[in-house]
């Protein structure tokens, strides 16, 4: 009984909860001009996830997204909340099952399929950027696009990621940056530059 809450009732009550506090709140979105016609790699930082559903659907309403995710049990809880969003699930991470993720995150981009990632994700630390970013977006030649989110209010929780949560009846600011190619960049070159675009709107 407890399983069955935890997979497959919780994943509702977390993507009620999120509508419901973001519904409270104004909303100003900070977004580039894109090309409808390119597919493109969305990344945020790990503790900031739960708001970057609304921030991509508001710049492409009927856009296509796919986000890796872990194949933990964790995993499986996200994977259904996002999936109540309208993003779709690549199952895997730098941890487990890294290369078929990888292979099937570029085939994604591809076949037309934007595609988001956690540079510090499943497990950090926190504002790492991760190979796995670096090597999709090189191997894809797909260009990046930085998404965060500031909240007047919200609470910020003790996890590895200094997970956000916004409180209700605030402003929440939304940013991307305008897309940017790392295709010629060298591999730690890439990663730095990667990192200093996402900390530009970061929460510390």
């Amino acid at each position: 009984m407890k399983n069955y809450f935890k997979f497959n009732i919780l994943p509702y009550v977390l993507y009620l909860v999120i509508k419901l506090i973001h519904l409270t709140n104004k909303k100003s979105f900070h977004h580039p001009k894109l090309n409808e016609n390119e597919a493109f790699i969305f990344v945020g930082w790990h503790g900031d996830l739960i708001a970057q559903p609304i921030n991509y659907f508001k710049i492409r309403p009927n856009g296509k997204i796919k986000t890796m995710i872990s194949q933990s049990k964790d995993g499986e809880i996200i994977a259904k909340v996002y999936a109540l969003f309208g993003v779709g699930a690549i199952r895997g991470s730098s941890s487990k099952g890294a290369a078929k993720a990888l292979i099937s995150t570029i085939r994604e981009i591809k076949s037309g399929y934007d595609i988001a990632l956690s540079p510090d994700g499943p497990r950090g630390p926190r504002f790492s950027v991760a190979d796995g970013v670096i090597a999709i977006a090189q191997k894809s030649s797909a260009k990046i696009i930085v998404c965060n989110s500031k909240p007047s209010k919200y609470w910020q929780f003790n996890s590895w990621d200094k997970f956000i949560l916004t409180k209700p009846f605030g402003k929440i600011d939304f940013y991307m940056s305008e897309p940017f190619d790392i295709s010629n960049l060298e591999f730690e070159e890439a990663r730095d530059f990667i990192k200093n675009k996402m900390m530009l709107n970061a929460i510390i």
